[in-house]
């Protein structure tokens, strides 16, 4: 029973901790404007761009090269001017 108790103990002291981390790891959404810097190693995400014949915000999640992961937020036309 004490080994139950022990082990129960120890894998809910694990989930706290994870739970930590994560929550600071959380990235905070970045706004793009002409000229930022960026250090996009991986895409990770990219919004889905509406249908629409105007401008539109769209974000980005990428890893940097140092394994950080960012969320960007830029503006994108809109996939609904094409003149067919």
């Amino acid at each position: 029973m004490k080994n139950l108790i022990a082990l129960f103990l120890a894998g809910f002291a694990t989930l706290a901790v994870a739970g930590e981390t994560s929550a600071v790891q959380t990235p905070t959404v970045e706004s793009y404007s002409y000229g930022t810097k960026l250090d996009i190693a991986r895409v990770i995400n990219l919004s889905t761009i509406p249908d629409v014949c105007e401008v539109v915000p769209a974000t980005m999640t990428y890893e940097d090269s140092q394994g950080q992961r960012h969320i960007l937020e830029y503006k994108a036309m809109g996939d609904g001017c094409s003149s067919h």
